[in-house]
């Protein structure tokens, strides 16, 4: 297990985030949403910071998070609502800041349809 705690970044960006309005059947299984899966490789709990970005309006956060050491998280965007809940069907762009490096993954599920949709991808890490 040597070097797993050097696993991954302290900041992460998603610049394409949208969460679906409509839905189809049961909730919370089917629910429309944006999520971030977060691995913590390392030793020690990690604090998470996510800030959102929006076309139109200055950015909101931080959303607090902590993901404990060595263990992974799934957070739906859809739950952040503190400092303010994250609006459905709007574009925004999302930094994530730890105090330990992470790996971050972002996945959409679009349920608004009968045919549900998912897509993801790794989230931009930057070098800071």
């Amino acid at each position: 297990m040597t070097g797993m705690a050097e696993l991954g970044r302290r900041k992460w960006v998603i610049p394409g985030g949208r969460i679906p309005f409509h839905s189809t059947g049961r909730e919370p299984d089917f629910t429309s949403r944006d999520e971030l899966a977060v691995l913590n490789a390392g030793q020690s709990d990690t604090n998470l910071a996510i800030t959102l970005f929006y076309p139109d309006r200055e950015p909101v956060g931080p959303y607090k998070l902590v993901v404990k050491a060595r263990r992974t998280r799934r957070v739906r965007i859809n739950d952040l609502i503190f400092p303010e809940a994250v609006p459905l069907e709007v574009d925004y762009a999302a930094l994530i800041e730890a105090d330990n490096p992470v790996v971050v993954q972002f996945t959409r599920v679009d349920t608004g349809h009968a045919e549900t949709s998912w897509a993801g991808g790794i989230a931009f890490p930057s070098r800071g």
